[in-house]
């Protein structure tokens, strides 16, 4: 065993970078630690500058053969990708569940086969991408999508490795080179998974991963004159920092941001199945930003909505990620923790009322929290928490219930309970969200736009909204006249 490896249930990670397609050491380190029962992993690279500018050099000098790669030829390689990650599920799942804390049947059964379907969707989009041409006064216009060049991307730690593929495989089928930052406190599944990617024939310095802690590295990467593109999921104070130094270089960016979705709940809707989607929204102990965390009830039903969630809610299981028979695993990291634990407690001492939970387990383990009782304009209804918190609060009608849903600045997400199609049809069409589900959460297909809108996020991505943000679109116009033809 090597001094810069580790070994998690048996699999074996570097903690080294990766740049050019070998493995680079620091001279600096940070601690990775495990949040099931907070023991430390291991020593990770720490990167700075220097590896930050190493790594986009590498990218840069990879960038015009991986661009003059034919597309059936990418195709294949990301096709080969798909399936080296599917002969290593089961490792990257155990990685990855150590590192982060969510579900290890989740990993298994959802996560990691996503990680691989990004892979094989976007090379399957790549072929299928249209070179249209049209005509303008007998003059041939062609429309071609340009490569654009090396792209930083900066991910977050709440489902590291599908999140990090859903903006790699799209970077790299348009035929762009990727530098990838992991979060820091999930760092192990992007490493291993740039050896499964060389393993597969991604030439070197086509992906690079430089660990970070902080903002060192990252601030180096995102300000760098040679870097083209910029996608980040993450924080809004994050994502403007990032921003100015884009608007530096005249960098385009991608962000995926923040969320503090409703969902609402009318008295026409299966009760059932409302309950079952209020649920839903603990999963990954609520860390996911798409969590409707505003539950919104229209107020003849709230009652008996409320006992009914508070019943099943109840009756989770909250453990060791580990094992099978567990709904509920810790929250990412003690930071987070005490995070989670503030914004309740302010709650609480405003006037806010726990129906279930409202304080902290053993570790770094949260009790799925729901609190009513609260003001509109309170912190706990308006800023993000990112953990198993949910807010409930009761709505007199349609136009009250579209008021409050709307009335945050974020706009990521929103879900919609009703029997009516009719009114399904009229509040969607007035929510303010990038993605609304009606009857049901979290149906994900990838060649449907995926953003937000207000200070969740910058742009879309997904189908062919991602290759339009990781390529230059070029028209070419063609005159009839002036050729001379030769025989």
């Amino acid at each position: 065993m090597s001094e810069h490896t580790l070994t998690v249930a048996g699999v074996t990670v570097d903690t080294r970078h990766w740049i050019g397609g070998e493995r680079v050491a620091s001279a600096d380190t940070f601690v990775d630690v495990s949040p099931i029962d907070g023991s430390v992993i291991g020593e990770i690279a720490r990167g700075t500058a220097g590896e930050a500018s190493a790594a986009v050099a590498a990218a840069r000098a990879a960038f015009p053969g991986w661009a003059a790669t034919p597309r059936t030829e990418r195709a294949r390689i990301l096709h080969a990708v798909a399936d080296a990650v599917e002969k290593r599920i089961e490792d990257l799942s155990i990685v990855e569940t150590h590192d982060n804390g969510a579900l290890l049947r989740s990993h298994r059964r959802g996560v990691m086969p996503r990680v691989a379907h990004n892979f094989r969707f976007f090379a399957d989009w790549l072929l299928g991408l249209g070179h249209d041409d049209f005509d303008t006064r007998g003059h041939t216009n062609h429309v071609s999508w340009d490569a654009a060049g090396p792209c930083v991307l900066i991910t977050p730690w709440n489902a590291p490795l599908m999140l990090a593929t859903w903006k790699i495989a799209p970077a790299l089928a348009a035929g762009n080179t990727v530098i990838l930052k992991p979060a820091e406190w999930s760092p192990l599944t992007a490493s291993l998974f740039a050896d499964i990617a060389a393993e597969a024939g991604l030439p070197a310095g086509v992906l690079n991963v430089v660990q970070g802690y902080g903002a060192e590295a990252g601030s180096a990467l995102v300000a760098h004159p040679d870097v083209r593109r910029i996608s980040f999921t993450g924080s809004v104070p994050t994502a403007k920092t990032i921003a100015a130094a884009a608007a530096a270089n005249l960098v385009p960016a991608s962000f995926e941001l923040g969320g503090k979705s409703p969902l609402l709940v009318f008295a026409d809707s299966d009760l059932d199945l409302a309950v079952d989607l209020a649920v839903e929204q603990y999963d990954n102990a609520g860390q996911v930003c798409l969590a409707a965390t505003r539950i919104l009830v229209e107020e003849t039903i709230a009652e008996e909505f409320t006992r009914r969630f508070a019943e099943k809610a109840s009756a989770l299981r909250q453990g060791d990620p580990r094992d099978e028979t567990t709904d509920i695993g810790p929250n990412i990291h003690t930071r987070q923790l005490d995070k989670i634990d503030g914004f309740v407690q302010r709650a609480l001492a405003a006037g806010a009322r726990a129906v279930i939970g409202g304080r902290r387990g053993e570790g770094q383990y949260y009790a799925p929290t729901l609190l009513t009782d609260v003001a509109q304009d309170s912190e706990i209804v308006q800023e993000e928490v990112f953990g198993p918190v949910l807010t409930l609060q009761t709505f007199a009608d349609e136009d009250e219930a579209v008021r409050l849903a709307n009335d945050t600045r974020f706009g990521l997400a929103a879900t919609v309970a009703t029997g009516d199609r009719g009114r399904a049809a009229r509040v969607t069409d007035r929510l303010v969200a990038g993605t609304v589900w009606v009857n049901c959460f979290f149906v994900r297909d990838l060649q449907a736009p995926f953003g937000g809108s207000r200070h969740s996020g910058v742009g879309r991505e997904g189908g062919t909204w991602s290759f339009d943000f990781y390529c230059d679109l070029k028209n070419t116009v063609t005159a009839p006249k002036g050729w001379r033809d030769h025989g």
